[in-house]
């Protein structure tokens, strides 16, 4: 091999690859797991290097998903790494972080997370790091699961919806930010007041516009505010989770301006679903906060364009079909969104005027920034783990329940018709899944950088 040519064992080439720099018709040398180079698309193929022609097919960086509910062990009727790994390969994604709560035992303690590592060890197919849980009794296990390796830690400031992990009142979120501010860990936070929620009618039944009515926008605003508030105050690095206001933009962009170190997520169905298309009755469309009307969803998008809003993350959280009943203030809350995130996004962004450079950035590579990945994940560019989305852009499906792979099969885009078939994952290199074929697990457990 000469000097001046790269370590290559496979080459993948496409008249469309996004990278940091833009998209380009380019091809991707890969050696041991990692891209080698970036070079021209007529580059000749090095020598025992393997040609992957993909055509006009884009090729994306793998996503990175920082919101996802595994609920394994303890809850694998609504979910498990085995399905919900699959599901997120099938759509693209690569590395997914899994939430601290939903499971049994919950990521509160490094017992528990030592478990839930266990069980995930040979069933993920895809790479899997994980938050942990701030609670109100577990201040003294913040520093050694730290140091354990968690990304950082999830609080809720209303209830979470399962017992086994109840929220922080003020008292309580100061003292867990901060002890996470002194080991500059990352506090990220469920942003709904509970006075505001428990002052908001509540009446019950099959209504979506009852529910709504139940989870006011001035709930999440008035979080947000203390949430910057208290982060400005300890010098705290906070992450706003599934931000569905618009209400709490102003602040937000006020906050970072004057240097609070604060970011924000929000999700695709917040996004592409609005409440007025929501039918009474269907549970499918409950999370929390809720899917809100389109002229708020319109102003999420700007907040996109303009880097308010940082990224977009699924907050994939499923349940059991039973569990999803017609009454909105019963049924569970959440939406199951893995393998559907991308084509989803991709749908609503093309509409809007954005490029695929856009959703790479939010799904990818702010992603991978958020958990601090982002010198192996996020970007196409020597030296990152070698973790592709191959996406036919242009191509459209109808969402067909029955081709999910997580567990339960219950979505909210039941339907619809989508931009953006995902043709094949590849995971360091290697092709994962295929047009529904899937290899053995491949995935790794992931640890905060140090």
């Amino acid at each position: 091999m000469s000097d001046t040519e790269p370590d290559a064992e496979l080459v993948l080439r496409s008249t469309r690859v996004i990278t940091p720099a833009g998209t380009r018709a380019a091809s991707v040398a890969v050696a041991a797991g990692r891209i080698t180079a970036v070079l021209p698309y007529d580059a000749p193929v090095p020598a025992g290097a393997r040609l992957e022609d993909i055509g006009d097919d884009a090729l994306l960086p793998g996503l990175v998903d920082t919101h996802v509910h595994v609920n394994d062990p303890g809850r694998t009727e609504w979910e498990g790494f085995w399905t919900a790994t699959r599901a997120a390969a099938a759509g693209g994604i690569t590395t997914l972080v899994d939430m601290p709560l939903n499971s049994l035992p919950p990521t509160t303690t490094v017992g528990h997370l030592r478990t839930k590592q266990a069980v995930a060890a040979d069933q993920a197919h895809v790479d899997v790091g994980f938050w942990g849980g701030a609670l109100p009794d577990n201040l003294q296990d913040l520093r050694p699961l730290h140091e354990a390796g968690v990304f950082g830690f999830k609080a809720f400031l209303s209830p979470s919806g399962v017992e086994e992990f109840p929220p922080l009142d003020r008292r309580q979120l100061a003292r867990a930010m901060a002890e996470i501010a002194s080991f500059d860990g990352l506090l990220i936070v469920h942003a709904e007041d509970p006075h505001h929620l428990d002052a908001a009618p509540q009446h019950g039944g099959p209504r979506y516009a009852d529910f709504l009515a139940s989870r006011p926008r001035d709930a999440e605003d008035s979080a947000v505010a203390h949430l910057v508030e208290q982060a400005e105050r300890l010098h705290a690095r906070v992450h706003v989770l599934h931000l569905s206001s618009s209400g709490a933009l102003p602040l937000i962009a006020a906050a970072r301006a004057r240097g609070v170190r604060v970011t924000v997520e929000t999700c695709p169905h917040y996004l592409t679903l609005t409440a007025e298309e929501v039918p009474d009755g269907a549970s499918e469309f409950k999370c929390c906060p809720p899917i809100r009307e389109s002229a708020n969803q319109d102003l999420l998008w700007q907040a996109l364009a303009d880097g308010t809003v940082d990224c977009v993350v699924t907050d994939h959280s499923p349940s059991t079909a039973d569990l999803k009943t017609d009454d909105f203030a019963t049924a569970w809350g959440g939406i199951s969104g893995l393998q559907l995130s991308l084509p989803a996004v991709w749908t609503g962004a093309r509409a809007r005027g954005h490029g695929l450079e856009d959703v790479v950035r939010w799904m990818s590579t702010r992603t991978a920034r958020l958990a601090g990945l982002e010198a192996r994940k996020g970007a196409i560019a020597p030296g990152r783990d070698a973790d592709f989305a191959v996406l036919a852009p242009d191509e459209t499906f109808t969402v067909d329940p029955a081709a999910l792979h997580h567990r339960n099969r219950v979505t909210a885009y039941a339907g619809r018709t989508l931009y953006g078939v995902v043709r094949s994952t590849w995971l360091r290199g290697e092709r994962i899944v295929a047009d529904g074929e899937f290899t053995a697990p491949k995935g790794r457990l992931l640890t905060r950088p140090r």
